[in-house]
């Protein structure tokens, strides 16, 4: 039996039937896993990866194993696994899997010990605990690295402080910098995912709500999107004066946190960035308001200064902690301040996990194909790439889109041409 660390195997019957499910909805990356499968451009190369333990990276898991690539995964938020996938990696696509919903920290980071064991090649990594981790407590396992992929915001944030610090050991493709990630992933993929776990943990009506969203890039235009569209009176808080007029643009009210706190029903953080619901805030809410996350940590919601303001807590439903404050009104904090959208739910769709996946297994191939001639720096994911996945997905639609002419491409590339 492989090394590994799950919750239970039985479980792995379960998982494979949904990991084939996740996988009629990923044809890019079907496509791609063939390629792998006849070329084998991973071959010899070890991948550690520190990602969701979901179908959707499953079925990534499964392609780098095609493509001839040595892989290992861990889970990159103690919360995000869902315990019968990994099962079933373990079982059937003979991964080693090191991962448990729920697990605390400790065993969190001997999960990520457990995964850079192997002295991979490349780390794939989502909020760069993976990479962190390489550059701290296993620097000794760092120089067989060739370079390495992020998935999320917030590790890509995270690894370009890196590398202004001149800390960072090997190169990194931002892959959620992909055209093909961020416009659909962060968007869709998190604005359907994030009500979805809000849903099903609180079974509250979104319609009529006041939905306040602390972040407007990406995630947050999405959630704001979705939750209007489900009728409720949206309010964006943002620290960035473009992001809050782009807000306004787009119809929604922009405030404080501080105003936004007095009104809201619903409260969800997307910034990547601390306390961004601080302390004070809590003493102005209105009684049985929810606070929740779908940032990578669960740093956004300042939890110890709730903790603080509370006179009891407990478990009302899975997912929803109740807290008591002083004066006798009650905040609800969903999932532990975690990422609600898989801590209470699946995570992103697999349509657009496609994409994001699609994006990470060509990646790990160019990185391969360009061992030694990149610098120590965060890299975008190439435009070709980009192109690729747009068009393989495309096509898996049924969708035809026009191509330039001689004349119209001249014309592009061309300056003499006026009114």
């Amino acid at each position: 039996m492989l090394k590994h660390d799950v919750k239970d195997l039985k479980l792995a019957r379960q998982g494979r039937l949904r990991i084939e499910w996740a996988e009629m909805e990923m044809p890019v990356l079907r496509k791609i896993r063939d390629e792998f499968e006849q070329e084998k451009p991973l071959k010899g190369v070890s991948i550690a990866a520190c990602l969701h333990v979901t179908t959707e990276t499953a079925n990534l898991m499964d392609t780098l194993k095609a493509g001839g690539a040595k892989v290992v995964l861990c889970a990159s938020n103690p919360l995000s696994t869902q315990d019968d996938v990994a099962a079933a990696l373990v079982k059937y696509s003979k991964i080693p899997v090191f991962a448990v919903k729920g697990e605390d920290n400790r065993r969190y980071y001997s999960h990520i010990r457990s995964v850079l064991s192997i002295k991979p090649h490349i780390t794939m990594d989502d909020g760069a605990d993976l990479v962190s981790t390489l550059h701290t407590s296993e620097k000794d396992k760092a120089a067989n690295v060739m370079g390495g992929t992020e998935e999320t915001t917030t590790g890509v944030i995270r690894l370009r402080a890196m590398a202004e610090k001149g800390v960072l050991k090997y190169p990194i493709i931002a892959v959620n910098d992909a055209y093909t990630k961020y416009l659909f992933d962060n968007r869709y993929g998190t604005g359907q995912s994030t009500i979805d776990g809000i849903l099903r943990s609180t079974n509250r009506l979104i319609a009529g709500s006041v939905f306040v969203v602390s972040g407007y890039g990406w995630c947050g235009r999405g959630v704001a999107m979705r939750a209007r569209g489900m009728g409720a009176r949206v309010i964006v808080t943002e620290v960035d004066p473009l992001k809050a007029l782009e807000a306004i643009m787009d119809g929604y009210e922009v405030m404080t946190i501080k105003e936004a706190s007095r009104i809201g029903d619903i409260f969800v953080t997307v910034t990547g960035d601390i306390k961004v619901i601080p302390k004070e805030c809590f003493r102005l809410m209105k009684d049985g308001a929810i606070v929740c996350n779908s940032g990578h940590f669960n740093v956004e919601i300042d939890i110890e200064g709730l903790k603080s303001l509370a006179k009891s807590t407990r478990r009302t439903r899975d997912f929803v902690q109740e807290f008591t404050l002083k004066n006798g009104r009650r905040i609800y904090l969903l999932g532990d301040g975690r990422l609600i959208n898989l801590a209470a739910a699946e995570g992103h769709p697999s349509a657009v996990m496609d994409m994001s996946f699609a994006n990470q297994a060509l990646c790990a191939r160019y990185v391969v194909e360009n061992r030694g001639k990149l610098q120590n720096e965060v890299y975008g994911v190439p435009g070709e790439i980009d192109r690729k996945i747009a068009s393989l997905k495309l096509k898996s639609m049924g969708v035809v889109i026009d191509r330039l002419t001689r004349e119209q491409n001249r014309y592009l590339h061309s300056w003499e041409m006026g009114t």
